[in-house]
């Protein structure tokens, strides 16, 4: 059984009797035999561990995990401490510093974040090393929308950052109007220019959680 230490424990422990979590067991059972897949699998877990229900304030959904050596720790585009920051998580660095002010931090762990309230979250946890998506279609999402939906249920104010086409199609779960949505292209090469750079998704959802008398995010790493 996975164990949170925290309120997650409550709210998500019928998931792992359903029939569909006990298919995806077998499967990464599988996985985890056979190949590297990552993050470690007690990593798996580590945003919802880090960042209790009650605590969390914002939202950034991610696709699947970081695919190559020493990168993915469970923290949607996270990184491991001392593994220098992938393009996309340089992309947000730069919106950030765009947005702040803040300097451009030397490592992409983005611990300190989750720690604050912002729960990091892929939407598909595990991945074959050097094959993206390969473990999607397995019945993460349906895992993973539960936390989003349970999340949705909850009366404090929580901003959702959605960030690419796959994470705002989990905006159709958002329908609580005590909650904000906001969206941006997803900070990849490819399309941040198309209007990730300029969001300043960083400052607005300050803004919103300070005048609802939440306190802000200190953003800075």
């Amino acid at each position: 059984m996975v164990c949170f230490d925290n309120e997650w424990d409550g709210m998500l422990a019928e998931e792992f009797t359903k029939e569909y979590y006990l298919r995806l067991r077998q499967f990464l059972k599988r996985e985890y035999a056979s190949y590297t897949v990552y993050p470690h699998m007690n990593d798996i877990f580590n945003a919802l561990k880090t960042t209790s229900y009650s605590d969390v304030k914002a939202v950034i959904l991610g696709q699947d995990p970081y695919h190559n050596p020493n990168q993915a720790h469970g923290m949607a585009f996270s990184v491991q401490a001392g593994t220098p920051p992938p393009p996309s998580l340089v992309n947000i660095f730069k919106e950030l510093q765009s947005d702040t002010g803040a300097e451009l931090p030397n490592g992409g762990d983005l611990t300190p974040w989750a720690r604050q309230g912002v729960l990091l979250l892929n939407t598909v946890l595990t991945v074959r090393r050097g094959a993206a998506f390969s473990h999607s279609k397995q019945g993460w999402e349906v895992f993973t929308d539960r936390v989003i939906t349970t999340l949705n249920a909850r009366e404090t104010p929580i901003v959702f950052l959605l960030w690419g086409r796959p994470a705002q199609q989990k905006q159709t779960l958002i329908t609580n109007k005590a909650h904000y949505v906001l969206t941006a292209p997803h900070p990849s090469p490819l399309s941040a220019s198309g209007g990730f750079f300029g969001c300043k998704h960083f400052s607005e959802t300050n803004k919103i959680l300070t005048a609802h008398g939440i306190a802000p995010i200190q953003w800075k790493l």
